[in-house]
């Protein structure tokens, strides 16, 4: 597998039979759809869903197929059978790779913010996107796709986020509300010169960049 890092919360798994997107947002181009037979989107804020985009990328693709939840299906009506609702403890397959759906809310921002529905998904039982919540999947996981800049977020909770998962390792995402100092204080934080994350690897990728999974 390898894992392709694009604009804030959105990456690419690229596997033996194909390549799966996940949260193309305000962040990222029209571009990163391109050879892709699958969206998942998390959930419906615009930094991890436009409708526009994702219209825009069914109608160029007629192979392309999107899995999310309810909410992001009610705003893709229209496309029919090319969108599917999936939520928590559900298990599907894309191209042969495996994937199981995890989580039903987003984080608490504030408690007079509404809450909204958000999933995770575990593709190959390897890489966890949990969306903008800090699920644990049931299984550990050898690599967490970690969202290090939000409201709803601080580093403490990222800490224990990470030695509650007990990833192998951690790729930060969702990091385009941070200045690339703030950015950098993250990293220092969650990596050895911490407080501590149970010996998690962390590490950031820029745009672009692409890491191999082993």
């Amino acid at each position: 597998m390898r894992l392709t890092k694009y604009g804030h919360a959105c990456v690419r798994i690229e596997h033996a039979e194909g390549a799966v997107l996940i949260d193309p947002g305000m962040f990222t181009g029209p571009d990163v759809v391109r050879g892709v037979s699958a969206l998942l989107i998390t959930h419906e804020h615009a930094d991890h869903f436009t409708e526009e985009q994702v219209r825009a990328a069914v109608e160029a693709n007629p192979g392309l197929r999107v899995w999310t939840n309810r909410s992001v299906a009610r705003q893709l009506e229209g496309i029919g059978t090319r969108v599917t609702v999936v939520g928590d403890g559900d298990a599907f397959e894309l191209d042969g790779l495996p994937v199981t759906v995890h989580g039903e809310w987003h984080a608490e921002i504030h408690p007079d913010i509404e809450r909204i529905p958000n999933i995770g998904f575990l593709l190959g039982g390897r890489v966890f996107h949990p969306g903008d919540a800090l699920t644990v999947a049931p299984d550990t996981v050898d690599t967490l796709l970690l969202p290090i800049g939000a409201p709803w977020v601080k580093v403490g909770e990222l800490v224990d986020y990470l030695r509650d998962a007990r990833p192998r390792q951690a790729v930060g995402i969702h990091e385009a509300t941070l200045s690339e100092a703030g950015q950098a204080v993250h990293g220092r934080l969650l990596g050895p010169q911490g407080p501590g994350t149970g010996g998690v690897e962390y590490r950031m990728l820029g745009a672009g960049e692409s890491v191999d999974l082993s």
